[in-house]
């Protein structure tokens, strides 16, 4: 397994207003983190392509990306394109969270049928196959049992190629095999051995190239400046208090073990996290 240095992202769902979400991109842009992630739930304050446009827009090397896009939300060709174009727009720092969806209230909000993971990891599949069509190809067509596209000039184009990066996280053996194949970055969650074991069968040469990420969910840092909630997105864990050595010890420890080298963290915790990312950020 190759060591890669740490870097963090912010987890965020928007904030109250335009410029409290501003102030959130460049604040976590001068201190140091690689991205502002934006998570894709209905009720949640900003919705994320308009959010992660307005943060590429006011910043200069933050990445911005989704946590997670949900699949059956969009169609995948569009979604492709807004990327494609956010991408252009922001000179190559956008990343691609990809998923299921987890919440079956929204999906009956959309009035959309939250059906079988097998039915939903199929649609992701195409999906998944016809967004990297529309990234590098010179023409979209494509028929499955889901999507049917015919002769879609894809425009624009990415900046990074042959896509932006793609992130998948998922705790099932068929949605991590599907991410060693195709993503760059796959989420970690505990239990990791035996996951980590089923993306290197299913990833072969490719395993070297992932990047490993994790949440920080619920590490809360007892030395740091403050901690702040700034939006309402949180999901329920337990929380593990940790000084700033401590968790400096845990995060190196992940990496040795699992290969773990992208956290991400809590808009809440951003200012907590600061004395971490002075000990691992690019280290």
């Amino acid at each position: 397994m190759v060591t890669k240095a740490f870097r963090f992202g912010v987890i965020s769902a928007g904030a109250p207003s335009g410029a409290a979400w501003i102030a959130l991109a460049q604040r976590a842009e001068e201190s140091g983190f690689s991205s502002l992630l934006v998570a894709d739930i209905l009720g949640a304050p900003l919705s994320t392509i308009s959010a992660l446009a307005v943060a590429a827009g006011v910043t200069t090397k933050l990445r911005v990306g989704s946590f997670v896009f949900v699949n059956d939300y969009r169609h995948p060709a569009l979604l492709a394109r807004e990327i494609a174009t956010l991408d252009q727009l922001s000179d190559g720092r956008v990343e691609i969270g990809m998923g299921l969806g987890t919440y079956p209230s929204d999906f009956q909000q959309l009035g959309i049928p939250f059906d079988q993971a097998g039915v939903r990891y199929a649609r992701f599949a195409e999906a998944l196959s016809i967004m990297k069509q529309f990234f590098s190809g010179e023409t979209v067509t494509f028929t499955g049992e889901h999507y049917t596209i015919t002769d879609l000039h894809p425009v624009p184009r990415p900046v990074q190629q042959p896509h932006p990066p793609i992130l998948i996280g998922s705790s099932g053996r068929r949605m991590l095999s599907l991410a060693a194949r195709e993503a760059d970055i796959v989420l970690l969650l505990p239990p990791i051995e035996e996951k980590l074991a089923w993306i290197r069968e299913a990833a072969g040469e490719r395993f070297d190239h992932l990047e490993f990420g994790q949440p920080a969910r619920g590490i809360e840092i007892t030395d740091g400046p403050s901690a702040t909630s700034l939006t309402s997105y949180s999901i329920p864990v337990e929380t593990r208090r940790m000084s700033t050595q401590q968790a400096v010890e845990h995060f190196l420890e992940l990496r040795e073990r699992y290969g773990i080298s992208y956290i991400q963290v809590p808009d809440g915790q951003l200012e907590n996290f600061l004395p971490v990312l002075t000990h691992l950020n690019g280290k």
